[in-house]
């Protein structure tokens, strides 16, 4: 397998740190299958991408996922479901026009000084599309009313084991102190659950980043340290 450097940027979760990348870089490979290889490893993929950070000075970035078998909510958990019991999910395999008008009105709303503002269409394509792995979507209603959308990779793994990986979630914005992204995931765990997935691959946490730590809150999860994932299984 090929790799390749970027240059290093500051990084958008700890300013005071310089971010890089370790950025895959074939493109004749079974690319599905490939990254079944490389999220074990702490990869992940934005778009066509698929990339590990490799900074120079800093390793704060850790991959996390939750083995789905063993996960038990906790108690604030059991009440976020509580709290949003009256929403309804659903399950796509395919995009909706719907999504892209929530998705707008959020990254206005909660990230207009983050590096996806101002969203634009071709920007929300290019980053949830993929030619050589088309995710799955898990919805949230409100009624009639599409109120978050959680873009969900299914992976494939060598040993013919499958697992979900957390891309992105938007939801409307005034429903954020209804811990949305914690019940996003949930329902995501749930699905996974239902359809024998082994892990959700939650991305990276960085316990200096506060926007992060809802994350690590799910037990029990397995970092990526040192190569090995280790399990933990309380605060």
């Amino acid at each position: 397998m090929k790799f390749g450097l970027t240059q290093t940027f500051t990084c958008s979760y700890l300013p005071d740190q310089n971010e890089q990348l370790l950025v895959f870089a074939e493109t004749d490979h079974n690319l599905r299958d490939c990254y079944g290889q490389l999220i074990q490893a702490g990869f992940r993929r934005s778009g066509e991408q698929i990339y590990r950070p490799h900074c120079p000075s800093c390793n704060a970035c850790q991959s996390i996922r939750i083995p789905v078998a063993e996960f038990t909510p906790s108690r604030s958990q059991r009440r976020v479901l509580k709290k949003n019991a009256t929403l309804i999910t659903g399950f796509s395999t395919s995009p909706k026009n719907s999504y892209y008008p929530l998705y707008e009105r959020y990254i206005t709303a909660r990230h207009s000084d983050g590096s996806m503002y101002p969203p634009s269409r071709d920007q929300y394509l290019s980053f949830i599309a993929c030619s050589w792995s088309q995710p799955v979507f898990i919805e949230a209603y409100q009624g009639s009313d599409l109120v978050a959308v959680a873009v969900t990779d299914d992976i494939f793994h060598s040993d013919g084991s499958r697992s979900f990986s957390a891309l992105y979630t938007f939801f409307e914005p005034e429903l954020a102190t209804s811990s949305m992204g914690t019940w996003m995931i949930l329902q995501q765990i749930a699905f996974a659950a239902e359809q024998k997935r082994l892990y959700l691959y939650l991305g990276y946490q960085i316990d200096d980043c506060n926007k992060m730590n809802y994350k690590r809150k799910f037990f029990p999860h397995e970092r990526l340290l040192d190569t090995k994932w280790q399990k933990i299984v309380s605060k």
